[in-house]
């Protein structure tokens, strides 16, 4: 093989690897329009599609009906007959755990509940009103006592059609930390599916979907109420591993002692609860139906329940990440890609997900698309979920968060070039290794980011660790953690550690493999510590802060993604790379283009341009 020919794998990658769109089914269904529009997605490089039904759909087609599920099977058909794969999605509409209020349907005691508070005077119990629970009557700081009661809260999820009344359909929300109302969802959905379609289950059918299970879903009194159901307190104390009684004040006073700790104690402890009801039981369906799980959580900076997602995944919607803006680096949710990618190394997982583009607005343009895409691909994702091509725009269905990234916009006759980069990138991250010696520190359900910046700045790749693995699955020495096949000789620190953490992490900190990440200390104390113990396997000269670098072995060949995700009034940006697997004259390596599929020789000292927003890859192979 000469050396400016890459693998075809990489050229024309299986369709598995392709971008799979949500799907909106919002208007009156039609079997020759579901198979033209799937010919047409075919035609433009889309290999696979998510079945979203979606607010516009007629009454006539409600959810889980045979009417509508009619419609799914001419779906999945077509797909079969053209290689192409499908994914289910679990609720109608969202978020998910309600089955379009079929639960509550099923028992009016699985609504949606919460904890409330009632203010007392004197010494008189609280009265109660029907259905409401006494959790606690607790004094506050300024000995006020109040009265702490669970009962049902005033809370929806968005629904399939339209209502005069309220606009669009408003479906009771069901009660996410009830066990048995969870069970009751599984059976309304998953049974069904598996009943009607588990043939298609590992092959065209690839996934199911959950969507951002929130314990409130959409609550009218959300700023008054806190999540909870009949009974949590017991599972908040047996979490938290001490009484929670005293503290329930702090959730709604602000002045009651160590509040906003309290709080986040409180909000750990019911997302862990969230885990055993929800997450681990569709886990375990999932398993058991040979149908991966993938998805997200409501945050974007979860670990914790990722681990139950065979795909484990997140989103990146309503501009929450936006190129040559600080969020593409800093905020809550800048790790979101970085912690998806590092959980499916961490757990074993084979792909990992992202559902990019949502509800960004009709200003999207075709550069911002391809820009987050390939800022999801360059932290590891190997999975795109599009978000959404429409069905249908009429009457106004083209502005339910909006935009069509598909056939309705006017980039449709282009897509081919963003869908093809976008599948050969996602075929490169995927059953190779990720050459990576140094891990950021995550809690359950707060992965940090200001260390990661840092880092990203300067081309020092990194993965999340989720402190448990310490002192669950991985082996740590004076060399470093060793887990799932990933080497870290350095661990960096950034918040208050759980205290297993230390004793877990001894070895490397007494052999200095542990750094504290210092805000006041400045980036280049950090870089050097970090370079001390664990040189960098790419360099670039002069400093290029813009660029992003991710280093994969596969198939005997080392891989680099280069994206210059920063666009500024001095691009091109030039630098001259030294990455460890080049010799002397940079010459044993391939510079591939993954819109085209064109490649060349790397250009002589390895000196690379990059446009912005430009994304290259190089190849060197290796014996």
């Amino acid at each position: 093989m000469a050396m400016h020919e890459i693998p075809d794998t990489l050229v024309n990658p299986p369709p598995e690897f392709g971008v799979m769109p949500f799907w909106f089914w919002n208007d009156a269904l039609d079997t020759a329009e579901i198979r033209r529009q799937i010919a047409d997605f075919d035609a433009h490089g889309v290999t696979g599609f998510i079945i979203h039904p979606r607010v516009g759909l007629p009454w006539t087609l409600p959810w889980m009906s045979d009417a509508l599920l009619s419609f799914y099977d001419v779906a999945i058909d077509e797909a079969k007959r053209r290689g192409m794969y499908v994914v289910l999605y679990d609720e109608g509409m969202y978020p998910s755990g309600s089955s379009a209020g079929q639960v509550v349907e099923a028992d009016p005691d699985f609504h949606c509940r919460c904890l409330a508070r009632i203010e007392l005077d004197g010494d008189e119990p609280p009265a109660l009103e029907q259905d409401q629970n006494l959790v606690a009557v607790v004094p506050r700081r300024n000995g006020q006592r109040i009265a702490v009661i669970d009962r049902k809260a005033r809370s929806f999820i968005r629904g399939l059609h339209y209502d005069r009344a309220t606009g669009e359909h408003r479906p009771p929300a069901a009660d996410l930390l009830n066990p048995d109302a969870m069970a009751q969802f599984i059976r309304c959905v998953y049974d069904v599916f598996a009943k009607r379609f588990g043939e298609h289950f590992g092959n065209t059918i690839a996934a199911i979907f959950t969507d951002e299970p929130g314990l409130l879903a959409k609550c009218v009194e959300s700023t008054e109420v806190r999540p909870g159901t009949t009974g949590i307190l017991e599972h908040i104390n047996r979490i938290l591993g001490y009484d929670f009684t005293p503290h329930l004040p702090a959730l709604w006073y602000d002045d009651e002692p160590d509040a906003g700790q309290c709080r986040d104690r409180y909000s750990q402890a019911i997302h862990s609860r969230l885990n055993e009801t929800y997450y681990a039981q569709i886990s375990a369906w999932c398993d058991g139906h040979d149908l991966p799980l993938t998805g997200h959580p409501a945050q974007s900076d979860e670990l914790a329940s990722l681990r139950y997602f065979n795909v484990p995944g997140q989103d990146a919607v309503w501009r929450s990440v936006l190129p040559d803006e600080p969020s593409a680096i800093a905020g809550r949710n800048s790790p979101q890609a970085k912690c998806t990618s590092s959980v499916m190394i961490h757990t074993g997982r084979r792909r990992n997900a992202n559902e990019c583009c949502g509800a960004y607005g009709h200003e999207l343009t075709y550069e911002e698309m391809a820009w987050l895409a390939n800022w999801c691909l360059v932290r590891g994702v190997n999975w795109l979920f599009p978000h959404a091509f429409y069905y249908s725009v009429r009457d106004g269905r083209g502005n339910e968060r909006p935009p069509d990234v598909g056939p309705n916009n006017t980039w449709w006759d282009r897509y081919r070039g963003y869908a093809d980069s976008c599948r050969r990138l996602c075929w490169l991250n995927t059953d190779g290794t990720h050459v990576c010696r140094v891990a950021i520190l995550g809690k359950p359900f707060c992965a940090p980011w200001a260390a990661a910046k840092v880092c990203f700045e300067n081309q020092i790749d990194f993965n999340y660790l989720e402190e448990r693995h310490l002192w669950e699955d991985a082996t740590v020495d004076a060399d470093g953690v060793h887990l799932a096949g990933m080497h870290y000789g350095v661990v960096l620190s950034e918040q208050d550690p759980d205290p297993r953490v230390k004793d877990a992490l001894a070895p490397l900190e007494e052999a200095g493999g542990v750094i504290g990440y210092d805000p006041a200390g400045g980036d280049s104390d950090l870089v050097n510590m970090i370079d001390n113990r664990a040189a960098r396997d790419v360099r670039v000269t002069p400093a290029t802060p813009g660029l992003r670098v991710r280093h994969v072995v596969k198939d005997r060949w080392h891989w680099l993604m280069l994206f210059n995700e920063v666009k500024t009034s001095a691009d091109p940006c030039q630098f001259s790379l030294a990455w460890s697997v080049l010799d002397d004259s940079g010459q044993n390596a391939i510079m591939f283009n993954p819109v085209t599929g064109a490649s060349e020789p790397l250009p002589p000292n390895a000196r690379v341009t990059l446009a912005g927003h430009e994304i290259v890859v190089l190849g060197a192979q290796t014996d």
